[in-house]
C-alpha cells in the first residue's frame, strides 16, 4: 500500500467531490466509504482497526491511491505514518452546514440502519462513531467532535505535509500539494444533500 493522500476530513465536506477529483489527479482510485459498500469484508476489519486490532493496511487499500470521508478519516494518524510521504488533506466546512448535512443524510440513513438487526455494518458504525466520539442524534455532541476532530488534525499532522480544504476552493490547493498540472474542466461537484437522500432512498 502507498498512499499518495491521507484523508483526514470527516464525511459531508465534499468528500465525494474529493474523490473525484483525486482519481482525477493521480489517476488512481479514491477509498471513500461508497467503497465500503461493495466489500462485505470490510467493515470487519475496520470494526478491528477502530478497537485496536492489527490491520492489513495493504490489503484493505490494494489498489488505491488516496483516502477520503469515513470510515478512513478517523483512522488518519495511522495510515499517515505507515504513509510518510503522503499528503495529509483535511477538508472542512462550516460547524453548523456541516451538522444540517450530516443529520439529514449520513447520521439519518445509520440511525435507519441500526434499527434493524445488528450486523457488521452496524458494529462498524458504532465503533466509528465511539472512537469519533459524537452521540449523532444530538446536534451539541456532533459539532463538539467535529471541532475536537479537525483541532486534533491541525495541531499533531506535520504542517508539511497537512492540506486544508474547503468546498469551494476548486484543483489548486491539491494539484500544488500534489506537484500536479490543475486540470482544464470544472471541479466535480457531486453528493448533494438531495442527491444522498435519493441514493439512500431516505426520502420513501
Amino acid at each position: 500500500m502507498t498512499l499518495k493522500v491521507v484523508g483526514a476530513g470527516v464525511g459531508r465536506t465534499g468528500t465525494n467531490s474529493l474523490k473525484a477529483a483525486l482519481e482525477k489527479l493521480l489517476g488512481e482510485p479514491c477509498y471513500h466509504m461508497l467503497e465500503v459498500f461493495p466489500r462485505p469484508e470490510h467493515p470487519a476489519l475496520w470494526t478491528a482497526a477502530f478497537n485496536g486490532e492489527p490491520v492489513d493496511w495493504d490489503l484493505l487499500f490494494d489498489g488505491f491511491g488516496a483516502t477520503v470521508d469515513w470510515p478512513a478519516c478517523t483512522m488518519w494518524r495511522e495510515l499517515a505514518d505507515a504513509n510518510p510521504d503522503a499528503v495529509i488533506l483535511l477538508s472542512t466546512r462550516d460547524p453548523e452546514g456541516w451538522w444540517r448535512s450530516c443529520e439529514s443524510t449520513i447520521f439519518e440513513a445509520m440511525q435507519r440502519g441500526m434499527a434493524g438487526p445488528p450486523s457488521d455494518w452496524t458494529t462498524m458504525a458504532r465503533a466509528m462513531l465511539d472512537r469519533f466520539g459524537a452521540d449523532m442524534s444530538d446536534k451539541a455532541s456532533c459539532i463538539a467532535a467535529f471541532e475536537r476532530h479537525n483541532a486534533d488534525v491541525r495541531a499533531t499532522a506535520d504542517g508539511n505535509r497537512l492540506v486544508e480544504w474547503q468546498p469551494g476552493d476548486g484543483w489548486e490547493p491539491l494539484a500544488a500539494a500534489l506537484g500536479v498540472a490543475v486540470p482544464d474542466e470544472p471541479f466535480p461537484h457531486l453528493n448533494s444533500t438531495d442527491d444522498f437522500r435519493q441514493m439512500m432512498g431516505l426520502n420513501a
